[in-house]
């Protein structure tokens, strides 16, 4: 049970309205994770419009979706990593990546530079060091592709301390944490 109580959208007639109804035309429905958010309408925009940025970005959606789970994994958030790892391959990727990219891995060497800079992120809390961004660098990475990785990472460490702190219900198909 949430700790917090999950708003209605087919109630709210305020600000928020609008914003709901973009979600629900995404997803086809309103996630509950949303529905927690919702009691904020300014974590709610602010949410939703990152994704929003996010997913029009140079690393895409499939590796976005990478990143999530990774980052979902190392937070122990279910919600997320179930959610991310259904939208994962709704943006093409297998099975098999999405467990590989669970892990912080991939055989893509793009994705694993990515995942790389993620965990690492995730794992040192932010506090990264000259060799870290430089090993993103030798990869190939961009700065621009490192500069909006940390932006995929600050966007999901705020979900899953979302979906954790409140114990959001997951609504998704459930995928098995491995940390």
């Amino acid at each position: 049970m949430s700790r917090i109580e999950l708003t209605n959208p087919d109630q709210i007639t305020d600000e928020r309205a609008e914003t709901l109804a973009q979600i629900k035309g995404a997803f086809g429905l309103v996630p509950n994770m949303f529905r927690a958010v919702a009691n904020s309408p300014a974590a709610l925009r602010s949410m939703w419009a990152q994704f929003g940025a996010l997913g029009g970005g140079v690393l895409g959606a499939k590796l976005g979706e990478m990143v999530a789970v990774a980052v979902a994994d190392r937070n122990r958030c279910d919600y997320c990593l179930s959610a991310h790892t259904m939208l994962g391959k709704k943006a093409g990727a297998t099975t098999a990546e999405m467990t590989s990219a669970q892990s912080g891995q991939s055989d893509d060497p793009r994705a694993a530079a990515v995942l790389a800079l993620a965990v690492t992120l995730v794992d040192k809390r932010g506090q990264i060091a000259d060799s870290d961004v430089q090993a993103a660098r030798d990869a190939g990475l961009s700065q621009e592709e490192i500069v909006e990785t940390v932006a995929h990472v600050a966007l999901n460490v705020f979900t899953n301390y979302i979906n954790v702190a409140l114990d959001v219900p997951v609504d998704f198909t459930r995928v098995s944490l491995t940390r």
